[in-house]
């Protein structure tokens, strides 16, 4: 291993999947104000092997020099951003030596000089994160939550500690929704909090002095008056702090938040522009069913860029639209009219006259270019890659970013303005990998271009085929354009599996009309689209089509049931966290109003896998975690209830096969877990395509 490189990686990394858990892995790149240092946030398998560890890693952003450690302990550290001053901040639920009880997550400061980082906040609930920093001076803002109640940040610690002790968990809701993804919502409520470092008192050490024990951490307690006291810049707005953006102008006297308000049972999100000093809220957008969301604020302070997403029904999917204006909400125009990427990421160039953006694009996420005067975007990126967690250079408008294939993991890059692309030093460098990338492309029914992604295992040519596996995404609206930990082809490539990743009708990166063809059917032309390109990757000589298999998750697992209960092609089917009867997802997961209403009633009954269940004949293999929200529980019961139902014979006996997660969640994220799943579904696939005898993994008894 190279210096200043993590340990964790070995030749048998998509072999053996112990190791493989043990690859470090790069989440997060943040930018200096400078542009000369980046700090990436790393991820490594902790020493019992069943959790990741944190920490913060900088490296020059050149792509000279090597990478050093900035931090370590044993709770880890995340959610890095850079001060003004080049101050790092982060949040981590390090041990403070004021705090007498377990310490929770709060904010942290790492001077730009060197030395000891020092804690920013003592929240009783914790820091949530950085929402946004000043361009300039010393504000910033963070996310944080309040009991309901709490007037001051003395009334929440108290409250909260009087919970504690009692042994209460209760939650009592007064709106909808009350779970989002795998936590429920409450009892605390979300709010934003405004900070001047500049009231950090560093006269106080960083880990304080026996002499200097004067402020015991205790309900009681007064908040600490060396460090800044957090000012509330959402009181008494319910879920109001629920938010889909928030940007500061260059000084922080000012944030710009797109806030959740209620509407009936939904939301909606509108832009508003918050006095840091007064408090006093100004609506600068709001529409009945639309939202508004990913605010920037230019350079100068004059521009305010924003995403405007009207509500999508039964009867289709509507745009994401870049808007501009100015900072008091005057003067609105769209911008980029007729390019229907959807933004996922977005960051003002330093001359404030265009944005640097990511979106779906034809199988990849480019990096674009888009000018604030209405012209039409350009590609800075041409090659196979998605990017992610931009960093815009203030001095020469090159970006910073994280990007990746299915054939590399995500690793940290500088790209010049004409779209030279540099790699920089990394503690975590990309593992190589056994399966090299190619493109599929098959013509729809309908005569659409359907396109996917083929990771071919080492060897597979002519005179020795891969068998094929059909890996379906989630989304639905999605693409397959970046590397996944969890959802990891290469793992299959490495058993000899050709892995065909494709994007359906409903994916993005090809426009609304083409998502637009499988809305409200999505048992329809997503379906004939998989079958199209399972036709063209079978029709190539290195791929066997005599041995095939499907599988996906959530979306992708809804068509894994579909596919099924419509055609016995596959040898086997692996089903994640899927929907299956749709009168039931659709009112029980955790934001019904949305599913319900992007769906017409005929709709979601002609489209829900349930109604074929009498004609599955293929192998399922069915997974689910208990605490998923998203898709619950219920879905995996119904349909492991139901195969039996029709396929279990006298004695009991079945080919399907449940695995079942009692504390996992849409994802099944422990790295022990994620061994379970993965070897559970390659004995499962060996079985019933490659006729192996199964071997189960052994803790599972």
């Amino acid at each position: 291993m190279s210096r200043g490189t993590v340990a964790g990686m070995s030749e048998r990394a998509f072999t053996d999947l112990s190791e493989f858990i043990a690859i470090p892995r790069v989440e997060a790149v943040a930018l200096s104000p400078d542009g000369t240092r980046a700090v990436l946030t790393v991820a490594t398998l902790s020493e019992d092997a069943t959790s990741y560890e944190r920490a913060l890693w900088e490296t020059p952003a050149d792509g000279s020099g090597a990478p050093r450690r900035l931090t370590r302990s044993v709770k880890g550290e995340g959610g890095a951003q850079f001060t003004a001053a080049g101050d790092v901040l982060f949040v981590s639920a390090r041990d403070d030596a004021e705090v007498k009880d377990e310490a929770s997550a709060q904010l942290w400061l790492l001077p730009a000089g060197g030395g000891e980082a020092r804690p920013v906040t003592r929240l009783a609930g914790g820091a949530g994160g950085v929402a946004a920093v000043a361009r300039e001076g010393s504000r910033v803002v963070i996310e944080a939550s309040l009991m309901p109640s709490a007037t001051t940040l003395e009334d929440d610690a108290r409250i909260r500690a009087d919970r504690k002790k009692r042994k209460v968990d209760a939650i009592l809701h007064s709106t909808y929704p009350v779970r989002h993804w795998d936590h429920d919502l409450g009892p605390a409520e979300p709010h934003l909090f405004a900070l001047d470092l500049a009231d950090l008192d560093e006269s106080i050490p960083a880990r304080k002095d026996a002499a200097a024990k004067d402020t015991p951490a205790d309900a009681s307690s007064p908040y600490p008056a060396h460090l800044p006291r957090p000012t509330d810049l959402t009181p008494g707005r319910g879920r109001a702090g629920d938010h889909s953006g928030v940007a500061a102008t260059p000084d922080g006297a000012t944030v710009v938040a797109a806030l959740e308000v209620p509407e009936g049972r939904s939301q909606r999100t509108r832009l508003v522009s918050i006095d840091v000093a007064t408090g006093a809220h100004t609506v600068l957008r709001d529409e009945p069913r639309v939202d508004f969301g990913t605010p920037r604020v230019s350079p100068d302070g004059d521009v305010l860029v924003y995403v405007r997403t009207p509500k999508s029904t039964s009867d289709g999917p509507r745009d994401a639209e870049l808007w501009a204006c100015a900072l008091d909400g005057s003067a609105p125009r769209r911008l980029a009219q007729g390019w229907d990427r959807w933004v996922s990421e977005l960051a003002f160039a330093p001359a404030g006259d265009a944005l640097v953006a990511t979106a779906d694009h034809d199988g990849r996420c480019p990096l674009f270019l888009i000018p604030l005067d209405g012209g039409a975007p350009t590609r800075l990126t041409e090659d196979d890659f998605g990017y992610a967690s931009i960093n815009v250079d203030r001095a020469t408008g090159e970006v910073v970013a994280l990007r990746s294939t299915y054939a590399q993991a995500p690793h940290p890059v500088r790209v010049a303005l004409d779209g030279t692309v540099t790699e920089l030093a990394s503690p975590a460098p990309a593992p190589e990998v056994p399966g090299t990338l190619t493109e599929v492309e098959a013509t729809a029914a309908d005569g659409t271009r359907v396109r996917a992604w083929l990771v071919l295992p080492e060897g597979a040519d002519a005179s020795s085929p891969a068998p094929l596996l059909l890996w379906i995404h989630g989304g639905p609206m999605n693409s397959w354009n970046g590397w996944s930990w969890r959802w990891c082809a290469q793992l299959a490539a490495a058993r000899g599996y050709a892995v065909l990743l494709p994007d359906p009708a409903l994916s993005t990166g090809y426009g609304l009309d083409f998502i637009g063809r499988g809305w409200n059917s999505w048992g329809d032309r997503p379906f004939t689209d998989l079958m199209a390109i399972t036709d063209a990757a079978v029709a190539r000589e290195d791929v066997d089509g005599s041995r095939t298999a499907a599988m996906g998750g959530s979306f992708g697992g809804y068509m894994a049931n579909w596919i099924a209960g419509h055609t016995d092609r596959f040898d086997a089917i692996v089903t994640h966290a899927s929907l299956w009867a749709m009168d039931q997802f659709g009112p029980t997961t955790d934001h019904a109003d949305y599913w319900q209403e992007i769906f017409t009633p005929e709709g979601a009954l002609e489209n829900s896998p349930h109604r074929f269940v009498d004609r599955i004949t293929t192998p399922m293999l069915v997974i689910h975690g208990d605490k998923d929200y998203r898709v619950p529980i219920g879905e995996g019961l119904r349909l492991w209830a139901e195969l039996n139902e029709h396929s279990a014979d006298e004695d009991g006996a079945t080919p399907h096969r449940f695995l079942y997660f009692p504390n996992e969640n849409h994802w099944v994220l422990a790295p022990q877990h994620a061994i379970v799943w993965y070897e559970t579904v390659f004995a499962f696939l060996g079985e019933h395509v490659l006729h192996h005898v199964p071997e189960h993994p052994a803790v599972l008894g």
